[in-house]
């Protein structure tokens, strides 16, 4: 289920490309989460009251405007199905230019026209929403702890849900944290955090061990926690022990 709301979520990413000023850091692409809700949204389309939005209850599309909302289940809909669908609506909202799936990033799959998406495991799918709650939560409680400031969002290329932000230090050091989905750093879904001098990750290979997850320093450098057994308490300690070894 990871992979195919994966592969869901670069419809809204593709819109963000097609209908969302570019952005240098290229956040014209991520999306937001509702925690309340249970879904992934893009930002204002075509600058009007317009969003795309995935919905992990119920596994759809979402094209909601002030007035209405148009939906899409995916279960049992092909790729070529979605793209049509989407062309519809952005036909009748008369947006200012066609929707384009053309992502400008690799993904570690393709999508090909006849690709089905089906719904496999329901309560898979509602694992992976209450992973990404939680990482919200976890999040926006350590940022908020440390007067830090950032967007929490859920970035389409690796499907993570990261945040980004300078620390007030004389080292000029910025911290990149979030939740990743499974990969070659780790087997299952993980917590990380790394920090930045300028575009150079730092160094951890000096660093005490730390009392919760480990520290990585080949490729990804940086500390990683596995999600299975985490609760907002420890993941939060997770971090700040963490930023800690940073700061010092």
């Amino acid at each position: 289920m990871t992979t195919q709301m994966h592969f869901a979520a670069q419809y809204l990413a593709a819109a963000g490309i097609s209908f969302v000023d570019k952005k240098d850091d290229d956040s014209h692409t991520n999306l937001g989460f509702s925690v309340e809700k249970g879904i992934l949204y893009t930002r204002n389309l075509d600058n009007k009251p317009i969003v795309l939005s995935l919905n992990y209850d119920l596994f759809e599309l979402e094209w909601n405007n002030t007035s209405s909302k148009n939906t899409l289940k995916l279960d049992g809909t092909s790729h070529a199905e979605v793209l049509q669908w989407l062309k519809r609506m952005t036909a009748n909202s008369e947006m200012s230019k066609p929707y384009s799936y053309d992502i400008h990033y690799e993904l570690p799959y393709q999508i090909t026209d006849d690709y089905v998406f089906k719904l496999q495991d329901i309560s898979a799918l509602q694992q992976l929403k209450k992973y990404r709650v939680l990482a919200y939560e976890i999040i926006r409680e350590f940022l908020d702890r440390n007067k830090l400031y950032s967007e929490i969002r859920i970035w389409p290329h690796h499907f993570d849900t990261g945040a980004f932000a300078p620390l007030e230090d004389e080292a000029g050091l910025a911290i990149g944290l979030g939740l990743a989905i499974p990969d070659e750093a780790h087997n299952e879904y993980y917590f990380y955090i790394s920090a930045y001098q300028g575009h150079d990750s730092v160094e951890t290979i000096n660093f005490k061990p730390l009392s919760l997850g480990e520290w990585k320093n080949e490729g990804f450098k940086g500390a990683v926690l596995p999600v299975t057994g985490v609760n907002k308490n420890n993941g939060v300690t997770f971090f700040e022990e963490a930023l800690t070894a940073y700061k010092n």
